[in-house]
């Protein structure tokens, strides 16, 4: 599967870097504090921080040596979000990698100065986390992973996969979801051209996942978009099976969290690359680099990921044209 890329300054933010001079005359410690919306125990998430790790210790920043890193979990629950958010910001760090919506928006309200760099924001301007995409203004910057048309490609492909869906509904938790509002409009505008109805149908708790699927599975032509949120992440497994057991075509917004983990068709960017380049981020701003003149960078690039064995147990037929277009097909 070919690998993504973001614009913007991405390549020179990796450029491989010396240690950082203050570290090695003073032999301190910078602290990088890190808050992530998905629970610890997630195989996903941790692949994501070893990304991010990795990316930090090729820029010369070595855990023990230089550069301590201050970890907390957010497993999708907005209280515990809050607390550590409180927490890593009492620690008073160099910067913050925050990751999702939620998390951005507790770390902002504990801190107007402390940098945070984050990653999985679907819409920063909107969520008055910056002024604009190219100069943010303040002390807060990163990667959005998604665009505003992101929701409207959700529905075609959907439709695409399985054209005999009518009825759609959208899966997500308003408490941890990015604004709901940022995909409305592609996402009504696409499925009036397909001929879809769709319904927000918001959970607040994994206990009420299995009504909204189980709802569409009574309209023999239901389906379900499982919006960007990393409480769907942190339930993906549950969700999967659901959407399985009640035998409803579903989308999913991630590669790596759902299709290859069973679920039907998945599309959206490169998360990897996202953590990957905001290790690059931090790095320049704790080279004393003003988080607001760093430009908050987009995906140009999204994945498809089609799971052929899912469609069959679907009964579904994958129109060729669409597996001429998948990044990668899980047989």
């Amino acid at each position: 599967m070919d690998r993504r890329s973001f614009i913007g300054s991405s390549a020179g933010a990796l450029l491989a870097a010396p240690l950082a001079a203050e570290a090695q005359q003073n032999g301190a410690l910078r602290l990088i504090g890190v808050l992530v919306g998905y629970a610890e125990s997630d195989p996903a998430a941790k692949t994501l921080l070893a990304v991010f790790r990795s990316a930090l210790a090729k820029l010369g920043w070595t855990e023990g040596s230089n550069v301590r890193i201050e970890l907390r979990w957010g497993a999708g629950n907005s209280e515990r979000i809050k607390t550590f958010a409180k927490d890593l910001v009492n620690l008073r760090p160099g910067a913050i990698l925050g990751h999702s919506t939620p998390v951005v928006a507790a770390l902002a309200r504990e801190t107007r100065t402390i940098p945070i760099v984050f990653a999985g924001v679907a819409d920063p301007v909107g969520s008055h986390f910056a002024t604009n995409l190219a100069h943010p203004g303040g002390h807060i910057t990163g990667f959005t992973p998604f665009d505003s048309t992101l929701g409207g490609k959700l529905v075609e492909l959907l439709k695409e996969i399985a054209p005999r869906i009518t009825h759609v509904a959208l899966l997500f938790n308003p408490v941890t979801a990015g604004p709901p509002h940022f995909f409305m409009p592609s996402i009504q505008a696409a499925a009036s051209s397909v001929a879809v109805k769709v319904k927000a149908t918001p959970v607040h708790a994994r206990d009420e996942i299995e009504g909204v699927i189980a709802a569409q599975a009574r309209n023999p032509e239901g389906g379900v978009i499982v919006m960007p949120d990393a409480f769907n992440s942190t339930n993906r497994v549950p969700i999967i099976a659901l959407a399985a057991r009640y035998a409803v075509p579903a989308i999913y917004f991630n590669a790596t969290h759902f299709a290859e983990s069973g679920g039907l068709i998945s599309y959206g960017p490169d998360f990897a690359e996202m953590f990957r380049l905001a290790a690059g981020y931090i790095d320049r701003v704790l080279k004393d680099a003003n988080p607001g003149e760093l430009p908050i960078q987009q995906p140009t690039k999204f994945e498809l990921v089609i799971n052929r064995k899912t469609a069959k147990a679907l009964g579904l037929t994958i129109p060729p044209s669409l597996l001429q277009r998948a990044d990668q097909v899980i047989e």
